[in-house]
């Protein structure tokens, strides 16, 4: 896997543009090769949606928190 470092130390304003670019290949990499075995490209996007999303909730302390205290909540509702 090739994946290019930031041009910077710290903070810049292209730094999230940078990013995108240096792993924009090896997701379309990931993408031909899903494609290849079967899976549908909107298939795999969707997938690469879901879980850049999930991973972002889980890294987010705050809110994996929020999400286990609702959760204990409504595991303790009676069934109606």
């Amino acid at each position: 896997m090739i994946i290019i470092a930031p041009k910077l130390n710290g903070r810049y304003p292209e730094r999230e543009v940078d990013c995108q670019m240096a792993i924009e290949d090896e997701l379309l990499k990931i993408l031909g090769s899903a494609n290849t075995l079967g899976w549908t490209k909107a298939e795999v996007l969707t997938a690469m949606i879901a879980v850049a999303d999930n991973t972002a909730l889980a890294l987010d302390a705050t809110v994996a928190e929020s999400v286990r205290i609702h959760m204990s909540k409504l595991m303790k509702k009676p069934d109606v």
